[in-house]
């Protein structure tokens, strides 16, 4: 067997092994890690920086990142400040997104999710107990009274993390951003961080269950500073935003 085929081959048994990791670890991991933060709901557990609510989303994620064999490597992480909370905003076009943040981003984080996830099964009672934020997109109303909620949020130390394109991309293209994520970020008075997650977009894809191991790369750029900025800056804070995603999507690898 030539160097090329036992590569070809040492790959296809890589992705046998780690898909089968994969879709053991999914239902086990999520059983356990929510099953921990919904029981602390029940019991009282109160939220605090680096507690039981911070410490089991960010594990639930590195066990499955883990499992699926991608691991993830931060570029330009020095840029984010670290003297109090931000609203990360990033580009959308995979499930291990959601993961690779959740497994990276440090403190106390929280992800602004649509209100339909709050109906899956175990998952979205255990993202509710932890605290992740749901937005209902279809009542206007509602939607701005959990922005308005976010912000007291942010304000007490939590940093969110949204996807403004509102869903994946289903080609790997970025979709328009909404206005949302920057609304809140003017609310709040807190920068803005650009994050461009990196290879994400071929490692399970749609309607597959086969994993195609890879690292994935967070790629974060300079803050967007909101301080003194008004709801009228909303628009000209997506335009920036989107030019600094994309240009973190230019210098991926």
């Amino acid at each position: 067997m030539g160097a090329r085929s036992r590569w070809v081959e040492d790959t296809r048994i890589s992705r046998l092994i780690h898909s089968a990791l994969y879709l053991l670890a999914l239902p086990l991991a999520t059983a356990f890690f929510g099953g921990v933060a919904i029981a602390a709901g029940l019991l009282g557990v109160r939220r605090r920086p680096g507690g039981v609510y911070d410490w089991c989303p960010r594990m639930w994620a590195r066990t499955l990142l883990r499992a699926a064999g991608t691991p993830v490597r931060p570029v330009g992480f020095a840029r984010v400040p670290r003297t109090g909370p931000v609203v990360y905003v990033a580009n959308h076009q995979s499930w291990f997104d959601i993961l690779a943040l959740a497994a990276f981003l440090p403190g106390t984080v929280r992800f602004v999710a649509k209100q339909e996830m709050r109906k899956i099964p175990l998952l979205g009672r255990a993202m509710a107990s932890a605290g992740q934020i749901f937005i209902d997109r279809k009542n206007l109303q509602a939607a701005k009274g959990a922005l308005d909620d976010t912000a007291a949020l942010v304000r007490s130390g939590v940093s969110p993390v949204m996807f403004p394109e509102g869903t994946r991309s289903r080609t790997g293209a970025m979709l328009p951003f909404k206005k949302g994520s920057f609304v809140l970020a003017v609310s709040a008075q807190v920068p803005i961080v650009p994050v461009y997650c990196a290879h994400t977009f071929g490692i399970l894809p749609k309607g597959s269950i086969r994993v195609h191991p890879t690292t994935i790369e967070l790629r974060f750029g300079t803050p967007i500073p909101t301080v003194g900025a008004s709801y009228d800056d909303r628009e000209r804070l997506q335009r920036e935003a989107r030019a600094a995603i994309e240009a973190l999507r230019d210098q991926a690898i």
